[in-house]
């Protein structure tokens, strides 16, 4: 864990590379989080960000000295292949020795704002729905680079992930699409809760603290 940005915030969004370590319940083993309520834990035990986005963040902010081609969104884990098109809610994929479950994308919190030195770059990364996503841990095991990802199930192919954030950050209003969400077992319960707190309410919730907006 390190400071991040000019308010010296602890962040455990700093991730170097490794060739290989434990994947257990809560994650790999040496990675660390400052804020223990909102990451990590076994719903959010590994994050995925796909390489490929990094072209479009180079389009739209320029240059990414810092970050090279990884890690720069404190991704765990990142691919030639996959994005939030490509994966559904559920999947379940042989990781090395390891065997993971696709449990929720990301919701982009205000520490991308200090991370990236860009007071709205949370907001971008929820408008541009490249947010990357989790993994829950089924089976423990030892995750090395250069392994090929192997889908093994795949029981909710209608439930692509750029749907669900598609869903809960566009603009269309559907009660049988957030029913429908609310039921997914596989997706986490702090997602599921947000789909039945808005059939509850009737409103979307509140993003300006989580995005640091005022």
């Amino acid at each position: 864990m390190q400071p991040l940005g000019t308010e010296g915030v602890i962040s455990g969004i700093h991730k170097t590379p490794v060739k290989q370590a434990w994947l257990g319940i809560n994650g790999l083993e040496g990675d660390l989080q400052a804020d223990r309520l909102h990451h990590g834990g076994a719903e959010k035990a590994l994050h995925h960000y796909p390489a490929s986005h990094y072209a479009y963040w180079q389009q739209i902010l320029g240059k990414l000295p810092d970050f090279g081609d990884s890690a720069a969104f404190g991704e765990n884990l990142t691919t030639d292949a996959l994005t939030e098109q490509d994966v559904c809610v559920g999947d379940i994929w042989q990781l090395d020795q390891a065997i993971v479950e696709v449990s929720q994308a990301r919701q982009p919190c205000w520490k991308l704002n200090l991370r990236f030195a860009k007071q709205n770059m949370a907001r971008l990364v929820q408008d541009s729905r490249r947010t990357g996503w989790y993994y829950r841990v089924l089976t423990p095991g030892m995750v090395a680079t250069g392994y090929i990802m192997t889908l093994l199930e795949r029981p909710y192919p209608n439930w692509p992930l750029s749907r669900l954030l598609d869903t809960l950050y566009g603009s269309t209003w559907c009660t049988e699409v957030l029913q429908e969400i609310a039921m997914l077992s596989p997706l986490s319960e702090s997602w599921r809760s947000l789909a039945k707190q808005r059939l509850k309410t009737g409103q979307v919730e509140d993003w300006r603290k989580r995005l640091g907006e005022p």
